[in-house]
């Protein structure tokens, strides 16, 4: 704990310059993106219908107690690495390993989920303008896909996804700079988009269009209150993001007061227009018309503003590539901490001479994401995503439990109010919420997890830094 305290420069690092403001900001920049834009729809069409307003609240809370047990850990270990860094300090290296694999789901796979999202908003974009993609090129591998004549045909591959990963990829090989000012633009830019929406589609409201607000289930996780609960899981994906305000732990001008109200800000804020956007989509069009990757465009399509119609697919293509590149840009700096562990090859920590950047990481990356993206339906990767990211946060809430049991006068910037109940309804909320998610998607990630550890005990327990060490 010790070295990766002093690693992370606590003791006269980065400047504490954020305030509460600044970290509510970043929290919505990082949170709204593909959850708003796309999942929601998604979500009210397979599972819950209109009642998709209530799932959001449920995915809101469990994110809440896990935002505070993230906030201790980030004051503590104020590094790269996320969950992976905080399991290495508190659960050991096996765990750690396993969580950093399971984050690879919800960093890279988050940016292939997104990227889907993006082809639909730029497919629709472009048609717009009379220029129309092949339907089979703008779907994943055997996806049913309508042609210009009518007839049904599969996709072969999602070419925008494609390119947009690639393209983003090249672009953070070369590197990215950001900062808070630029990061305030694109948040004011996405509120005032989803604002607009708002504002001129209260007003295409049909109610009929929200009965029954819970529709009678038609199979067990499909409609009705298990409904709710399976697309909480599956909504959970629109969360992800605010542990970004908790790796700003280091550089809040006072972390005790300002991590909750950045943590729990950003989420009021986001749980807010979720919900009034779930309000406003379904009530434009009937929730069964909204499984598509652009729900927002489907409904901007249906008020028939074609003015609002650029507004709104402009700001959803300007923010879903603002996430897609902070999701890459996570991912490689996680592998670049597990290999600097040396549970990853060198490679992954290589960097490059001029731009600095660990380019031979981004561009593996750039790859395995673009083929996911182009291959892949956007409900599996969704599923994916919420069920990765769940398990990452129930790692990292025991992780707080244990080290405070451990090490319980450690010096903690920033405390976890009401341990150990707050850790342990953070635990409850994301095993319930996993608990609506479907069997293959267990499945799925039993899999990955399995190949993960296969690659553990081949390679990472054989160069691993720790294990040489003692040793």
């Amino acid at each position: 704990m010790a070295d990766l305290q002093k690693e992370g420069g606590l003791d006269g690092g980065l400047k504490r310059t954020l305030g509460p403001i600044n970290l509510i900001s970043l929290g919505v920049g990082a949170i709204i993106g593909a959850g708003i834009f796309v999942i929601t729809g998604q979500a009210a069409a397979q599972y819950a219908g209109p009642a998709i307003t209530i799932s959001f609240i449920l995915a809101a809370f469990a994110c809440a107690f896990a935002g505070l047990c993230y906030a201790e850990f980030a004051a503590l270990l104020p590094i790269s690495g996320s969950a992976y860094t905080y399991a290495y300090a508190t659960l050991g290296e096996l765990v750690a390993w396993i969580i950093g694999w399971d984050l690879i789901i919800e960093y890279a796979l988050s940016a292939a989920t997104v990227a889907v999202g993006w082809s639909g908003y730029v497919v629709s974009f472009l048609r717009d303008f009379g220029i129309v993609m092949p339907p089979q090129f703008t779907a994943s591998f055997g996806q049913p896909v309508t042609l210009a004549d009518g007839t049904t045909a599969a996709g072969l591959l999602n070419v925008p996804a494609v390119l947009i990963i690639l393209a983003l990829s090249l672009l953070l090989v070369v590197g990215v700079s950001e900062s808070a000012s630029v990061n305030g633009i694109i948040v004011v830019v996405k509120v005032a988009v989803i604002v607009a929406f708002l504002v001129f589609g209260a007003s295409y409201i049909d109610t009929a269009n929200w009965t029954p607000f819970i529709p009678e289930p038609v199979e067990p996780g499909r409609y009705g209150y298990f409904g709710i609960l399976r697309a909480a899981g599956v909504i959970f994906f629109a969360y992800i993001g605010f542990d970004a305000v908790s790796t700003a732990a280091q550089e809040a001008k006072n972390p005790q007061r300002d991590m909750p109200i950045g943590i729990l800000g950003s989420l009021v804020v986001c749980t807010v227009l979720y919900i009034l956007v779930a309000l406003v989509l379904t009530g434009i069009v009937d929730y069964r018309q909204l499984g598509v990757p652009d729900p927002i465009a489907v409904g901007v399509d249906a008020i028939g503003l074609g003015w609002l119609t650029f507004i709104v697919k402009i700001g959803a293509i300007a923010g879903l590539t603002s996430v897609m590149l902070v999701t890459l840009y996570g991912q490689t700096r996680i592998f670049y901490t597990m290999s600097r562990d040396g549970l990853l090859p060198p490679l992954f920590s290589a960097i490059h001479p001029r731009f600095k950047t660990p380019y031979l990481s981004t561009m593996l990356l750039g790859l395995f994401v673009s083929v996911v993206a182009g291959l892949v339906p956007l409900g599996i990767l969704g599923e994916l995503v919420s069920i990765g990211t769940l398990f990452a946060f129930i790692v990292v809430s025991a992780g707080v439990l244990f080290l405070r049991y451990r090490q319980p006068d450690l010096p903690r910037p920033f405390r976890c109010p009401l341990v150990p109940w707050v850790p342990l309804a953070s635990i409850v909320a994301c095993l319930a919420l996993m608990s609506g998610l479907p069997a293959d998607t267990w499945l799925r990630l039993f899999a990955w997890l399995g190949l993960g550890l296969l690659v553990y005990f081949v390679y990472g327990r054989v160069h691993s830094k720790l294990q040489s060490r003692r040793a």
